[in-house]
């Protein structure tokens, strides 16, 4: 056997390659792929600039880069419940502007000046500032170099630093060595100047409307036939909204321009959704409530561009698509019967001497169970000039002292508080608190007297308001009682968390933007407590006084008040298409108290226009078509006259809905600053309209 050691001594010993000679294969193999590839590019070279020359040569005249811009489409409508046009799109002829990258100020001036001679002087186009006419100036190269020379080389450089200035920075010293002489220009030149600010705005590859308004035929036809002498013009259209002389105007609202685009606070959000820069959106109110809906698709469009800038095709990627159309809950002829409603009214209070300080009247009318805004009735008059204007925008807007109509918010706070229970009563009596002036109810005399909740309603009791405020503020009447402050805030929130599950002092919900939520008072005294539970210290709309109204009716089902029916398609022809979308009814809460104490407050207001004597609104009744539930109101404060003497002065309102049995409208009356005669009289024009409203409704639509 043989040892380890004797076979691998057997072994024969590995030989070893030359490192040298490995190397040089390597560089060889190297040079030899180096060689080859030189070979492929000279071949390649060869075949492009020799062989085939003239196909890369047209390949390359023709070739250039890619760029997708977007177009806006036009707007969506809106409608009134019967499909009557209120806002509609009117077409304009457009000249556009599409500017190449390669397109220089001189070039873009030259064309501005050739376009004022084919184009209407009636066209609309921008304004002009100083510093445009300059810039204008300033794009001719005669010109600048003229005004370059006024810039000597030391005025180029920073003082301090001693480096060159910027390029803005030196031109902005070009502007201000432009002479008035220079820029004071004629007609024509003044027109060029303002078609050229708008062109040099314009952003590489987009397109620009720079001048609309109408143009003939042959002024169309004339850019068309010389489009290199126009280069980068063309003549389109676009729209402008149109809306239709209406009360209701105010509340559809405004959209920007083309030229302002989104407003710079909404930007980034807008153009999140893929909206432009320059895209019109709404700003106020329904357009802009329902700007997702009015909006519409943008299109996208790829333009191709040659190595000039020259703009050699279009392709749309993607369809534009008009916006969506709105139908309103509101019919204009009943919105129109209620604004004359309010005219006769406040004409007749003139006449008998109420209205001398009265600032206008407002109604407005909704569906109780739907929440369907029917009437938003608002006029406005101006004491000094003695004008009438509509003020539909008051309705949500202006806020008024409620008075009296609070009442069944006050029993219900009782109610929910622990304080009162069920019809209760308690003995209206006058009301004296040390170190202030004796409350009473007007129907007393002075005289104590039993009532319950109900006839607190009918008779409008401001001691059963008061004595109800008391207890829940832990402290009940005793006569020359001392008011504790201690727990004063938090009844004041125990007050106002009642009267905000019916819709006072809260928003309502509406579905635009621009309601106001009423104002709450910041002086929060016991004198103030004790007020605002007769409703002579928060401020409220009349929409939240017909929401009121409504929350009542429904049984105690607030719903948001809502002004769009429904939003649709449009047809081929562009009139309201099919329905896409319903808008539907929104609870917002329930009232905290049970259905039997809702049927009291009902109760209470039926009181108030079909009982005996001492019932505060059966004015409202008379005439009337139909069984009507209200509460009226009012509140009383002064001014004084030119001459300085104080003349007292109510804010006259009601809250009521119709039929009584079986509600279809709720209403909101509030008839501002009416005088207070000496003898005490103030007007009923209040009441009258309600019931004016409740008899053209029944007269329009027939109560079912």
């Amino acid at each position: 056997m043989k040892s380890k050691n004797s076979s691998q001594k057997n072994k024969s010993p590995k030989v070893l390659e030359n490192p040298s000679k490995a190397i040089l294969k390597r560089i060889n193999v190297l040079f030899f792929l180096i060689f080859a590839l030189f070979l492929i590019l000279v071949g390649r070279l060869y075949q492009m600039q020799i062989a085939n020359k003239s196909f890369y040569d047209k390949k390359l005249e023709t070739s250039g880069s890619l760029s997708t811009v977007t177009e806006g489409t036009a707007r969506g409508q809106i409608y009134d419940a019967n499909g009557v046009p209120l806002v509609s799109n009117q077409a304009v002829q457009t000249i556009n502007f599409t500017r190449s990258n390669t397109m220089t100020a001189e070039e873009m001036r030259q064309v501005a000046i050739k376009l004022v001679s084919v184009i209407p002087e009636s066209v609309k186009t921008d304004t002009l500032t100083e510093r445009d006419k300059k810039d204008f100036f300033l794009a001719d190269p005669e010109n600048l170099a003229k005004v370059q020379e006024r810039v000597p080389a030391k005025e180029r450089i920073n003082s301090k630093t001693g480096e060159k200035l910027s390029e803005g920075e030196i031109y902005a010293k070009y502007v201000k060595k432009v002479t008035d002489e220079e820029i004071a220009y004629d007609a024509d030149t003044e027109l060029a100047a303002k078609l050229y600010k708008r062109m040099n705005a314009t952003s590489n590859f987009a397109t620009t409307i720079i001048a609309s308004g109408n143009f003939t035929a042959e002024q169309q036809a004339t850019i068309a036939e010389n489009e290199r002498s126009f280069k980068g013009i063309s003549v389109g259209t676009t729209w402008e909204r149109e809306y239709a002389d209406s009360p209701l105007t105010s509340i559809l609202g405004t959209v920007t321009s083309e030229k302002t685009g989104i407003p710079a606070e909404s930007l980034d959000d807008y153009l999140k959704k893929g909206y432009s820069r320059n895209d019109r959106v709404g700003t106020s109110y329904l357009e802009k409530g329902y700007e997702d809906e009015l909006h519409g698709t943008n299109a996208v469009k790829q333009i191709t561009v040659d190595k000039n800038g020259n703009v050699t095709g279009e392709k749309v990627l993607k369809q534009g698509e008009k916006g969506k159309n709105l139908k309103l809950t509101i019919d204009s002829k009943f919105q129109q019967g209620v604004q004359d409603i309010l005219k006769n009214n406040f004409a007749i209070l003139q006449a008998e001497g109420f209205g001398g300080h009265s600032e206008g009247a407002y109604a407005v009318v909704m569906n109780p169970t739907t929440g369907a805004i029917y009437a938003l009735g608002g006029i406005h008059y101006d004491i000094k000039t003695g004008e009438l204007s509509d003020d539909t925008l008051g309705t949500i807007q202006n806020v008024f002292i409620p008075g009296s109509v609070v009442k069944m918010g006050t029993i219900a706070a009782g109610w929910q508080n622990g304080v009162l229970s069920g019809n209760q009563v308690l003995n209206d009596q006058p009301i004296q608190i040390q170190g202030s002036q004796v409350k009473q109810s007007w129907f007393t005399n002075g005289m104590s007297t039993p009532i319950s909740a109900v006839q607190a309603l009918e008779y409008s009791s401001n001691t059963y308001m008061i004595q109800t405020a008391l207890d829940i503020l832990g402290q009940p009447y005793h006569p020359n009682m001392t008011i504790y402050t201690s727990k004063l805030e938090d009844s004041f929130k125990k007050f106002r968390k009642t009267y905000g599950e019916f819709g006072l002092g809260v928003p309502t919900g509406l579905d635009i933007p621009g309601e106001s939520p009423g104002f709450n008072g910041e002086d929060e005294t016991a004198a103030n407590y004790l007020d605002e539970s007769f409703g002579q210290y928060d401020n409220y709309t009349p929409l939240q006084l017909a929401q009121y109204a409504a929350t009542i009716a429904n049984d105690g089902k607030r719903v948001a008040p809502h002004l769009i029916e429904g939003v649709y398609d449009s047809n081929t022809d562009g009139s309201l298409g099919a329905l896409t979308k319903k808008i539907e009814t929104k609870t917002l809460n329930m009232v905290d108290i049970s259905i039997e104490n809702v049927s009291l407050l009902q109760q209470g207001m039926y009181q108030v226009t079909h009982g005996g004597n001492m019932a505060t609104g059966k004015d409202i009744m008379a005439n009337a078509s139909v069984n009507i539930n209200a509460k009226t109101g009012t509140s009383e404060t002064y001014k004084l006259d030119a001459n300085g003497n104080q003349v007292y002065l109510s804010v006259n309102n009601v809250v009521a809905y119709a039929p009584s049995e079986k509600p279809q409208i709720a209403i909101g009356v509030m008839v501002p600053d009416t005088i207070i005669k000496p003898d005490g009289t103030t007007t009923h024009a209040n009441q009258n309209i309600t019931r004016d409203i409740v008899n053209l409704y029944n007269s329009m639509y027939d109560f079912k």
